[in-house]
């Protein structure tokens, strides 16, 4: 998740006036927008499509065609966080360009289901981890938010910013009595910035999350092949895990390896906990979405990952609405895990499990 933010000198967005306040020079510009055009997706808050009314498409004629030869839409994908649902369907963003568009709302918008997927966190306000949640379940991975102040806070408030590209126009400045919404930021003294200048602008690149993404495909590989070592059941996926402990120690587990009840990331605990081992701040890679529920055991994996304290989840498949409808991804990213989907081997875990899918 890449939080993008440019603000005047003396820290605004954005001022009171009828229009969007031009803050970004033209180099940096171009920067921003070849930023996005390596994100899957762009996520702004309702009060910039109404007020700027953006459409948020790809300008790069030979980006659009390095996606539509990949089989993807020209355009990256769109979402917007409303909290009134009031949004015009004729807003650019909705009119224009070739590209999945997402409203992400407390309540259904009748209006709007014609040309954006509404997705209705059923009253409740709406999270960032729902919507990274639900944007991944649909091959989300590379998401860019550009704000408001609003939206940008809402991803720093549940830590779901991974890097943040903070551009500063030193030369720009509103004062106290013209200011409009304000965004403060500064990243955590430990988090490493790179720091360049872009015609004319101050940028700094914050990392706030550690890249782990080559020790969870590797961590993921080991749990498929475990996996693999499940006997097919018309009941239950066909799952492998592997934990790894602070202190460098490693436990595998596959679904029905001990028990005709026990799932994989269930077994592979076991395994921890019959050694010794501390499981509090550990990782655990499993080949397919923690389960959320369970009607054979007293306790849901996720539920297990939480009482024992761990700190990172990988996994590579979310589970299908086959069984029951798994919320294991939500609910540990609302707990504060760390929380990794590897799609790309997505495949692998439908081919262990093909006796499901004939």
């Amino acid at each position: 998740m890449i939080l993008s933010a440019a603000v005047t000198a003396d820290g605004y967005l954005d001022d009171n006036g009828p229009g969007r306040l031009v803050i970004s020079t033209p180099g940096d510009w171009a920067a921003v927008l070849r930023l996005r055009a390596g994100c899957d997706a762009i996520l702004v808050g309702a009060e910039t499509v109404r007020r700027d009314n953006p459409a948020l498409s790809l300008r790069d004629d030979a980006e659009r065609a390095r996606r539509a030869a990949r089989g993807l839409r020209p355009d990256l994908s769109k979402a917007v966080v409303t909290r009134s649902g009031r949004l015009d369907p004729s807003l650019r963003f909705f009119t224009e360009g070739d590209a999945e568009r997402y409203v992400f709302s407390p309540y259904d918008i009748p209006e709007l289901e014609a040309v954006a997927t509404v997705i209705s966190s059923e009253g409740a306000p709406v999270t960032a981890v729902r919507i990274v949640t639900e944007l991944e379940k649909r091959g989300i991975r590379r998401l860019l938010v550009e704000g408001g102040a609003q939206t940008l806070g809402l991803f720093l408030g549940e830590g779901l910013a991974d890097e943040v590209r903070y551009a500063v126009n030193p030369r720009l400045a509103l004062g106290s009595g013209r200011g409009g919404a304000r965004f403060r930021f500064e990243p955590p003294a430990a988090a490493p910035c790179r720091r360049e200048s872009i015609d004319g602008m101050e940028i700094a690149f914050c990392t706030l999350h550690e890249d782990t993404t080559a020790e969870d495909l590797a961590g993921l590989r080991e749990a498929i092949a475990e996996s693999r070592r499940c006997t097919p059941s018309e009941t239950s996926y066909c799952v492998g895990a592997v934990i790894r402990t602070c202190d460098g120690r490693r436990f595998t587990g596959y679904t029905h390896e001990t028990s005709a009840t026990h799932h994989a990331e269930q077994e592979a605990i076991a395994k921890a906990l019959a050694a010794g081992a501390e499981l509090r701040g550990a990782a655990i890679c499993s080949s397919m979405e923690p389960c959320s529920q369970r009607a054979s055991e007293p306790e849901s994996c996720t539920q297990l990952i939480l009482r024992h304290g761990f700190a990172r989840v990988a996994f590579a498949l979310y589970e299908p609405d086959r069984f029951v409808c798994c919320r294991g991804a939500l609910m540990l990213r609302e707990a504060g895990l760390d929380v990794r989907c590897y799609p790309e081997l997505g495949e692998e875990v439908r081919a262990v499990n093909a006796h499901l899918w004939r």
